[in-house]
């Protein structure tokens, strides 16, 4: 263990994640949205830092692009998209998005059901469970997985909604710049949203603060806002801004696969994020004493 990868986890176990780290034998599928309320903020980036250190650890991995900019999809480099979230949406059968998941090539452990810029079409509301389709098309695939994030467009409209209604946790990307606050602001707000009207399960795992210079003066003022804010909820460390991070992207690979003192710097931060990530799913579980894999009323049964 680096000293940056022990400073970070001791910053975060202070944090109420006492247990992060600890796995158990048994799966228990992990589903967490990846939201930010406007782009540019690094939330696909987060997403893939997040998807890599799974991939390290070896755990099985699944990405749902849910934005039709498809940057997940590119940087994950699938070789075929015969299906996206395009058809998944526009069928949103049970268990639908099973036909559409593809190896993504990084080889085995992460996969992925592609976006495109089709995807758009399906943005506005289609019928009484329109925001219900993803959660529908994802029955009895969430099971197969150790981990599903889900990359959520730049916005908080119909496509966020689905991503939100679909998952247990959603994690709130910004940037610690004068949009931040309501920034944050808005993204939690619509969290609270989906879980009052059709996913009670839905909770925070946390707002993380992304291509942070702290040493700077703005920087470090905008993120004590944020903390001040939100002090249960913006988690205490930040993902510092590395070219390396962008360069393994370029490359279509994980950044813990990126050799460069850069990488490993942005890799430990990532490592410490999915542990927060897994702990709170496993917290949200534990809290609800329900199955990980419960199957939620679509509020399509007559």
């Amino acid at each position: 263990m680096t000293a940056v990868r022990r400073d970070l986890t001791v910053a975060a176990q202070g944090a109420g994640n006492a247990e992060m780290g600890q796995t158990s034998d048994a799966r228990v599928p992990v589903t967490c949205a990846v939201v930010a309320q406007k782009g540019g903020v690094g939330k696909t980036t987060t997403l893939l830092g997040i998807a890599g250190a799974a991939w390290e650890r070896g755990l099985k991995v699944l990405v749902v692009d849910l934005d039709p900019q498809a940057n997940a999809t590119a940087a994950l480099d699938p070789a075929s998209t015969a299906y996206t979230t395009n058809d998944v949406l526009a069928d949103a059968r049970p268990g639908v998005a099973a036909d559409a998941i593809v190896a993504s090539g990084w080889g085995l452990g992460v996969e992925l059901v592609p976006s495109e810029r089709a995807l758009e079409h399906r943005a506005v509301p289609e019928g009484r469970d329109s925001t219900l389709r993803l959660r529908i098309a994802l029955e009895g695939v969430v099971d197969r997985y150790d981990l599903v994030l889900v990359d959520c467009p730049p916005s908080l409209g119909e496509l966020t909604r689905n991503a939100l209604a679909a998952v247990r946790l959603a994690l709130v990307v910004t940037e610690p710049s004068f949009f931040a606050l309501p920034g944050a602001a808005a993204a939690l707000e619509a969290i609270e949203v989906v879980r009052g009207s059709n996913n009670l399960v839905l909770r925070a795992a946390g707002v993380v603060v992304n291509r942070s210079r702290p040493k700077t003066t703005e920087h470090a003022f905008r993120l004590q806002e944020l903390q001040a804010a939100y002090p249960g909820l913006v988690l205490p460390f930040t993902i510092p801004e590395r070219t390396a991070v962008q360069q393994a992207q370029g490359a279509c690979v994980p950044v813990q696969a990126w050799h460069s003192a850069g990488a490993a710097d942005a890799a430990d931060v990532y490592d410490v994020l999915l542990d927060v990530v897994l702990a709170r799913g496993a917290e949200a579980v534990a809290d609800l004493g329900v199955s990980s894999t419960t199957t939620f009323s679509t509020g399509t049964d007559t």
